[in-house]
This record gives structure tokens, sequence and C-alpha cells, in this order.
């Protein structure tokens, strides 16, 4: 993985080495340990922040290079705020913050984890650690040159002084596995379409044997052999044959039933047959975002000891338009047994998704299901990029989605389900057509269609279109592959499982 920022604690009392970063609030106070860390540069600060209109906002920062008064070839303020409006995901923001403030090959780096009412809890300070990872990530390793001012990945030691070193590196233990998945996911997304193949893509998938996953891989006879036809239909026009991917970590009680994670992997997607307009088609590479998502949730899971027994499966697949590629108006047969008309080869991931369902439903018989997929794009003309769309049979599940994006700033929005909109995907010539043949509702339609292949598991669909790939950078991620939906569903697999202790 393409992270070379390496993070450790240290205590208030040890000298701080390199460029000093400290914290103040929306008064420019600092807490007791960065006042000694500033010693007689404090009263820098104010002037340098009257000049340059430093007022200690949430995220605002004051840069002051060679300070005097201080050893430090630089002095970063970064501003929190009003204290009382601070909100714990805040700290993994600021964190990115700091890190966008570093240059490649920059000079150590001692972050003071304190403020104004007292040093940061473990967790908190855990949080800029996380926050520094998740920023600093860079995907670049098919640039054999850069251009002059080009940002390279940055390359740091970094020190975060702490009250309780002990306590912060508990709590960073499992905030670092996490970062390792999401970076792991971001690095799947961002692999260009001829390196990531859906063979390759589970090679990599098996890699998580390694810190105890159980990795099964089905090849294409293997899923005939199922049923799999759905899935296969999407597959056999490319040179590429498909591959669904089953992973398991058994991290709770013997014999109890998992928690499911499932993802859309289409490595590459062309719309097949009814293919796509040429602008923009290269993003294609990333509508394998929710199986991206699913291979860093289990490696999460897997590197913190979660004591949870979860299934993650993707669906691998290449949609190509070559003369064995499925037509509209063939007609395919489900692992589950219901027939699907293709009335529009470009709807080909919620074919990947039906089997794939279908097959974790039946085998595992999980607590609930989750599926995640870059599914359309009629989800980014309702929501665009800062929220994925959710749907769900189980209100209980949206809920708690719901809670858990709101805490870890990977928010979702509940849609509807509803018996009418399965008027809208009835097939005349089988039992489900693989789109409402219309644009009203597409995204509804396509999570409708899921749901038929469910039964009656608690199940939610996140579509997120919009915001694997391709979103907005924010503080703590500048990366095309945002691996959004690995906190998310760490958290709550988390509290899933604390709720029901």
């Amino acid at each position: 993985m393409s992270d070379a920022v390496k993070v450790g604690f240290a205590p208030f009392s040890a000298a701080a080495r390199g460029i000093l970063v400290v914290f103040c609030d929306d008064t420019l106070k600092f807490g007791d340990a960065a006042r000694k860390a500033l010693g007689p540069a404090a009263s820098l600060v104010g002037r340098a922040a009257a000049t340059n209109q430093f007022k200690g906002k949430s995220g605002a920062v004051l840069d002051i290079l060679a300070p005097q008064g201080l050893k430090s070839p630089r002095l970063i303020v970064v501003g929190t705020g009003k204290l009382s409006a601070v909100k714990d995901n805040d700290f993994l923001k600021l964190g990115g913050v700091v890190a966008g403030k570093l240059r490649a090959a920059s000079d150590p780096v001692t972050i003071v984890a304190d403020l104004p009412n007292g040093a940061m809890k473990p967790e908190q300070a855990a949080a800029i650690a996380a926050g520094v990872r998740l920023r600093a990530y860079k995907f670049d390793r098919y640039k054999t040159r850069k251009k002059d001012g080009e940002d390279t990945a940055l390359r740091a030691d970094i020190s975060v002084a702490v009250a309780d070193v002990a306590a912060t590196r508990k709590a960073f233990s499992p905030d670092s596995h996490i970062v390792d998945g999401v970076i792991l996911a971001r690095e799947l997304v961002n692999e260009p379409p001829n390196v990531l193949y859906p063979v390759e893509f589970a090679r990599r998938a098996a890699q998580l044997r390694k810190i105890g996953v159980d990795v099964e891989v089905l090849d294409v006879k293997a899923m005939a052999k199922l049923g799999m036809g759905a899935l296969l239909g999407v597959a056999q026009g490319s040179t590429q044959p498909g591959r669904t991917v089953i992973m398991r970590w058994n991290g709770g009680k013997r014999g109890e039933p998992p928690v499911a994670f499932v993802g859309k992997g289409v490595c590459f997607d062309t719309g097949g047959i009814s293919i796509k307009s040429a602008g923009g088609m290269e993003d294609m590479k990333g509508d394998m975002g929710g199986a991206a998502c699913v291979v860093g949730l289990m490696h999460a899971l897997a590197a913190r000891k979660a004591k949870v027994n979860a299934v993650g499966a993707i669906g691998l697949v290449e949609n190509m338009p070559d003369g064995n590629a499925q037509r509209p108006g063939d007609i395919v047969t489900s692992m589950s047994g219901q027939t699907i008309e293709i009335i529009n080869t470009d709807a080909e991931g919620r074919l990947v998704l039906a089997d794939v369902l279908w097959y974790v439903a039946r085998k595992f018989k999980p607590k609930f299901m989750v599926d995640l997929a870059t599914l359309t794009g009629a989800i980014l003309v309702a929501l665009g990029t800062e929220y994925a769309g959710l749907f769900s049979n189980n209100d209980e599940l949206a809920e708690r989605l719901i809670k858990v994006g709101t805490e870890t700033g990977e928010r979702v929005w509940r849609l509807p389900l509803g018996p009418e909109y399965d008027k809208m995907i009835d097939s005349q010539f089988a039992d489900v057509k693989n789109t409402g043949g219309s644009r009203n509702g597409g995204s509804i339609t396509a999570a409708q269609f899921l749901q038929r292949f469910v039964d009656d598991t608690p199940w939610a669909h996140l579509d997120i279109a919009g915001t694997a790939m391709g979103a907005p950078k924010t503080d703590i991620n500048q990366s095309w592959g945002s691996g959004y939906g690995v906190r998310l569903l760490e958290r709550l697999v988390a509290e899933y499982y604390e709720a029901k202790k």
C-alpha cells in the first residue's frame, strides 16, 4: 500500500522535533502543553494571527516559517473553532488538515495533542494520527517523472505528543487497521483496468489469508454449477473470466450467524452491447468500488481481530461488447431460479449482485446483509456526491446506518422501496426485467430489483456511485478512489455487537 507516513506517540515531556504543530480555539488560546512547547514564541502567534487575519476557525491554519524563539524550522497553528462545538469526528479532519500543510520529504513533525481545556483524550489523539495517514495517501505508482511543482507523496516521521502514550497507542491500534483497510480499498479503485481485472482482483483479495481470513475463489465452472446465470451473463462478453470471492472472518462465537457484506466488482464497464458514450468511460475502472470496500472492510476486521463472524462476498466481472456478449432481449436464469429479461446490458451490476446476494443469504443465513455498488447514475442526480443512497427492508438496520454515517462522515440518505416500483420492472416474458425502461426512479427500481434476491434477510443496499470514486477532495482524502464505506461499515459492525452485549 502507498503509505509512507510513520506516525508514533510520545509524552508531552519529550522535546519537540522538527516542525511544531499546535492547536488553538477561536479565542487563540492554547493548552498548557502547547504553551510549554511554544515557550516565548507564544506571543509571536498573536502578532502573526493579526497580520494574517487568522481567527482560529475550525480547520484554519497559521503557518509561520523560522519562528523567532523556537528551534523548530516551522510552526503550524491549527484552529479548532469554538471548543463546545468540536465533535469527535472533527479530530480526524484536523489530522487531515495538518497533513495537508506538510510537504513531501519534510522535516520530522511533532503534533501536540492538546486543547485549551486540556489534553486530548486518547481516542481524539488517535483520530488525529489516523487523519494524518488518510490525507497523506497518494496513488502515483505509474508516474515515472514529476512535473515542477507537482505534489508528491508525503514521506515524514510524525510524532504525536500526548498525555498518556500507552492509552493512545491502545486507542490507535484499531484505528490504524481501519486506515489500512481504507487505503487498500483506495488502491483497488485507483488501479487501471488492464492491471486489475477479475482474476487479479481475486488474487489480491486472497492475500487476506495472510491475516487469518478464509478465502474461497469460485471460477466460471464453479459458478456455472451453482447456477449463477445472471453474473455469468455479464461476464461472457469479456476475454477475462469472471470470479466470485467469498471471504470469511471467524472472530466471534463458534456457530454464531455472521454479518455479511456484498460488493459489486465490475472491473471495467463499457456498458456491453448497450455501450456507453466515450466521454468519461475511463472512469468505469472504478465500477468495482463496492467490491473494493468489502475487501478493505474484511482487512480491517481481521487485522484488528474483531470479535465477530463476518462474510465478505464480491462478484468480479468485466462488461464488454464482443460477439459473445449478452444482448438486450436475452433472458437469463439467476441462481435463485428467477428469470431475468435483459432490457439494457449497461444495467449489469444488479445482475452480478443478484446471484451473490442469493448465494450469501442462502448459504450463510446472516444476521443482516449490506451490499455496496456503484450502481446508478441516477443516485448522482438525486444526492450528488455528498451522500450514498440507502435502501433497506429493515428499519432498524437503516437507522443504524444513518447513525454511523453521521458519526463517521460517510453519510447515507434513505430512499423508498415499495410494491409500486415493482410494477416498473415486471417483465412480459420473464419474472423480472433488469431495468424499469425509464429514467424515472432509476436508483429505486435498481434497489427494488435487488430486493427480490435477498429473501427475508435484513438487508440494506448502498448506492455509492457518487461517493466511491471521483468524489470531491476532502480534508482526509485527496485520492480519486475514496475508500468510501470501510469506516462506515466497520463502525456499523462495532456498534451492532456493542448493542447486542
